[in-house]
């Protein structure tokens, strides 16, 4: 199921590279690449970066809540140092979350002016 749905991504995300495939920017240095971007590609690259941004973001949240799962279900130890790391947790899901609602939200934008352009 995981790799069908990453073929998938991937073939949706080649057909949209492969038309801005003779600029080569996706962007390695996204301060760069937002200044001088612009063209659709130049704005489709940068979308395609911050969705992997967000898809990182994703992981780091799938990451981190198996290890808060792992601290709940921890017995030893003092009970005042385990929520303490509990709380940690929960504090790195929230920003991750965060983060993956703010890298798509810029995608987004940049799609959208990359989609005003001809």
């Amino acid at each position: 199921m995981r790799v069908s749905a990453l073929i998938l991504i991937m073939l949706g995300s080649f057909g949209v590279l492969t038309s801005c495939a003779q600029t080569g920017r996706i962007p390695t240095d996204a301060p760069e690449a937002i200044k001088r971007a612009s063209t659709r590609c130049d704005h489709e690259a940068l979308a395609k970066y911050y969705e992997d941004a967000a898809k990182e973001m994703r992981a780091k949240v799938k990451e981190h809540r198996k290890i808060l799962k792992s601290y709940e279900s921890v017995t030893t130890g003092s009970g005042n140092e385990t929520s303490i790391l509990q709380a940690h947790c929960r504090s790195l899901i929230d920003a991750y979350e965060q983060a993956v609602k703010a890298n798509l939200d810029m995608a987004n934008f940049h799609r959208s002016i990359g989609g005003e352009m001809k």
